[in-house]
């Protein structure tokens, strides 16, 4: 699971500022575990600070969350506390309970909860406000290639709540969680690794009753600008993706070609097309391509037998 980080007992307090202004000295570097858990001191001082995260608040509300508006990426249950510019990013996540309105019309859905997936970056949070989320914990050891339906030995763990002034240190693609939702609204705080390359990190939801990925749930643009561009018939398109399935550094990518290119062929050309994925030195292509004949051949019901780990 998580790591969990001690911090000395203090009474001491910071402000946002002060939090910001190390985490941008040569002391921080959240490139690894250990360089990302120097910053828990900080993190959890600035978690004593019971007043900056509703002062932000009110400064937004104030401009009708001009601010938010223009730097946040995420939902609204997060609130951007400073933007990616460079090695790490602050934010604060809210977790609605059951009862609260947010849930009674959205449905637990969009925030995740009983949903058990990784992260594609390590990063610290401690509990600031509320009873905190609760979480069932899993680990999983050795790389996946990502596919859906892959077999990973997944080990629980234990069922434990971030409480206020609890700090994890949760590592990239290795700690799994299903998150419950917390009894009342609870506030935790953010601090995630941002290294280069960081789009290309891949985030998974599992099956823990079957002990498998059950899907990717992270796309990069340029994949989505990849298929765009085949899908509109440009012989450039075609030469680049082509490219890109042969030699394209991320796995993620050479299957996001391989499967474009598959998409504009016809009968034969597609069966061939295929026949050759299958025997591709991408894992990715090669299950998607034995999935992809599987349902030219027997349909769909055996391409998801197929699908659910039969094929290495």
């Amino acid at each position: 699971m998580p790591r969990l980080i001690e911090t000395p007992a203090s009474e001491d307090s910071i402000g946002l500022d002060e939090l910001v202004d190390w985490c941008e000295s040569a002391a921080f570097d959240p490139s690894c575990e250990d360089g990302l858990a120097e910053a828990a001191p900080m993190l959890r001082a600035l978690s004593r600070n019971r007043h900056f995260l509703a002062d932000a608040a009110i400064a937004e509300l104030k401009t009708r969350c001009a601010e938010q508006r223009r730097i946040n990426p995420y939902s609204a249950q997060v609130m951007l506390l400073r933007p990616p510019g460079g090695k790490y990013v602050l934010r604060a996540v809210f977790w609605p309970a059951v009862g609260d309105h947010v849930v009674r019309m959205s449905g637990t859905a969009p925030f995740l909860y009983h949903v058990a997936h990784d992260h594609g970056f390590d990063f610290l949070t401690v509990g600031y406000l509320g009873p905190g989320y609760g979480s069932d914990y899993y680990v999983y050891e050795g790389d996946v290639a990502g596919a859906a339906g892959e077999a990973v030995a997944l080990r629980f763990v234990e069922r434990s709540y971030l409480s206020e002034g609890r700090m994890l240190l949760y590592r990239a693609n290795r700690d799994i969680h299903a998150q419950l939702p917390p009894d009342s609204l609870s506030v935790s705080l953010n601090i995630l690794a941002s290294a280069p390359g960081q789009g290309w990190r891949r985030q998974y939801r599992f099956d823990t009753a079957r002990g498998v990925i059950a899907e990717c749930m992270t796309v990069a643009s340029a994949q989505m600008l990849l298929e765009l561009a085949v899908g509109c018939g440009s012989d450039n398109a075609q030469d680049l993706a082509d490219s890109f399935s042969r030699a394209h550094p991320q796995d993620a990518m050479r299957l996001t070609a391989w499967q474009a290119i598959g998409a504009t062929l016809e009968d034969a050309a597609r069966l061939a097309h295929w026949e050759q994925g299958a025997r591709s030195s991408s894992p990715l292509i090669r299950r998607a391509s034995v999935a992809a004949l599987e349902i030219i051949h027997y349909g769909d019901e055996m391409a998801c037998f197929s699908a659910a780990g039969t094929v290495g």
